[in-house]
Parts: C-alpha cells; structure tokens; sequence
C-alpha cells in the first residue's frame, strides 16, 4: 500500500494536460465525454486514496483497532508516516467533502430560486420581463429554457430561433450534469480545476452544432450567437443560476468562427502523436484506478494479518 497509494496524488498533473490537447483534436460531443469521464474518475481515484491513508492512520489507533478485533498493529503503513499521513488525508477529505456540500447546496438553491421566478406552466419556453438581454437553459422536470424580453428584442425572429436551438441542445445534451460533475470533481483534486473551462467550452459548442443542424443554417446559428453575446456583453443576470450553460458564455469569437468554418468536424487526429497523447490518458486513468484497488486489497490484507488470521497476504 506504501506505494500504491501515492499514485492516485500524482496521475492527475500528467493526465489533464493530455486529456485537454486530446479534447482539442475532437468533436464536441466526444470532447465533452472525454473531459467529463477523466475528471471524475480521477476525482473518484484521488479521493478514494485519501480515504485509504485516513483509514490506515485510523486502524493504529486503540479505539479502531478494537472495532476492527486487531490483535497486533496493522503494517500498511510505518509508523513514522501513518500518523502523519492520516492526519494530512483525513483534513484534506473533510475540506473536500465539506466543498462538495455547499457545492451542491448552492447549485440546487440557485436553481429552485430561478425556478420561482418563472410563471406557472410547463412550456418549454419562459419569457422574463427583464430589460437586461439574458437566455439560458434551466435543467429540470421539465427542462426551460429562458428569455428575457431584453434578449427577444436584441433578435430578430430567425436568430431567435437559433437561440432557443442552441439552448434547447444544452437540455437535450443535460449538458448541466457535465458541467456539475467537473465542477464537484475540481474540490477533489487541485488539478483538475484546469479541465472545467475546456469542459464548459466542448458543451458549448455541443451546443452549437445542435442549433446549427436545427436551424440548418450554420450562419445564422453563427450570427444569433454573435449578436447574443454582444447584447449581453457575456455578463450574466442576477437571476442566472452559476451552474448553467448560456448562448453567450465562453469563447464567443472562437466558437462563431468554428461554426463559419465549413470544413468537416474534426477527428481524432491520425499519427503517431495522438494515439500518444489517447494512450497516456487511457493509460493515467487504467494505472489510477488499479493504484487505488491495489493499495484497497493491500490495506484488506494487512487488516486481516493483524487480525491474526492466515492464509492471506
């Protein structure tokens, strides 16, 4: 376990610069998945290590030890470095988890708030009367997507159309639960951080394409959210929750230009380059997981040593 541990810590530093370059080369659906699977199972790794090192720290101590029936101490970890180690693992897992919380609380209370400001009915559109040019999509049962008079007015019918395209994939896509699991896992390991604005900008140009094949229009899907972000100037309302995709958040320019590019999506890039960089994320993610069973089945083993039982490593 001594070494096993570790591994989970220090994957994520050589994972999420690979996981980012690959996403470039992708489409944005599959860039999406990408960046969303390997931030939470390195999240799910990191922090499953954290609990290992704070369970074996536990286990030296008499109250635990007599739970746990173990009749001589438990050797997962020296003991110059459990004390230490547990203490360390076990703060940093209460700061996480406590993040995560009010993470969470702050998310669902955002949206229930924005929720109330809607009027009665289940439409999939909802209009605010609000000056400030402002249009999102809220996820819910069912998903809305919302409008303020102040955005209605800055377009003109066709553009709209495009807008409320563009939205309703964020719905479709439940592109919120991508955005929440990258945000959750960035708590988990600083690292990670690096893969929400990637993240938010691969669904935003999910998004895109969905109005653009909605539209059949790729100008005027280009031009609806050009003039959305120039209205809005990418400033959100008061009423929109944080955890929310918009027309005209992110990069606009870059992603107006991708969607007046004509040339095909782009592919996972042939050569010898990128099946590197789509091996070393597989790879990061494959020896993570394996690091946090290996050192689990070792803390497993080394508990039922000091139980005193036998036949078991």
């Amino acid at each position: 376990m001594i070494f096993f541990v570790w591994i989970p810590f220090l994957v994520p530093f050589l994972a999420v610069p690979a996981a980012r370059r690959l996403a470039e080369a992708l489409p944005p659906r599959p860039a999406a998945w990408l960046l969303a699977v390997a931030a939470t199972g390195l999240a799910a790794c990191s922090t499953a290590a954290l609990g290992l090192l704070a369970l074996a720290g536990a286990l030296r101590l008499p109250f635990f030890a007599s739970l746990e029936n173990l009749v001589a101490p438990l050797d997962a970890l020296p003991a110059w470095l459990a004390f230490p180690a547990a203490a360390t693992a076990a703060g940093l897992f209460a700061v996480a988890g406590t993040a995560l919380v009010r993470t969470a609380r702050r998310q669902f209370a955002e949206l229930r708030a924005a929720r109330r400001q809607l009027a009665p009915g289940t439409g999939e559109l909802a209009v605010l009367r609000d000056p400030s040019p402002d249009a999102y999509a809220l996820p819910g049962r069912p998903g809305r997507i919302v409008v303020t008079t102040g955005m209605l007015r800055a377009l003109d019918p066709a553009e709209r159309e495009a807008l409320f395209a563009h939205e309703r994939g964020h719905l479709v896509g439940r592109h919120h639960l991508f955005l929440a699991a990258a945000e959750l896992a960035a708590h988990c390991h600083p690292a990670l951080r690096a893969l929400r604005d990637p993240l938010a900008y691969a669904l935003e140009r999910s998004a895109d394409e969905y109005a653009a094949g909605a539209v059949g229009d790729r100008k005027l899907a280009a031009r609806a959210i050009g003039r959305a972000a120039l209205a809005s100037r990418a400033v959100a309302a008061p009423g929109r929750p944080r955890a929310v995709l918009a027309a005209a958040a992110g990069p606009v320019p870059r992603r107006v230009a991708a969607l007046l590019d004509r040339r095909p999506a782009p592919r996972l890039p042939r050569g010898r380059g990128a099946r590197l960089i789509a091996a070393v994320v597989l790879g990061c993610l494959c020896v993570s997981a394996a690091s946090a069973i290996e050192a689990a089945a070792d803390l497993h083993g080394g508990i039922e040593t000091a139980q005193g039982e036998t036949g078991h490593r």
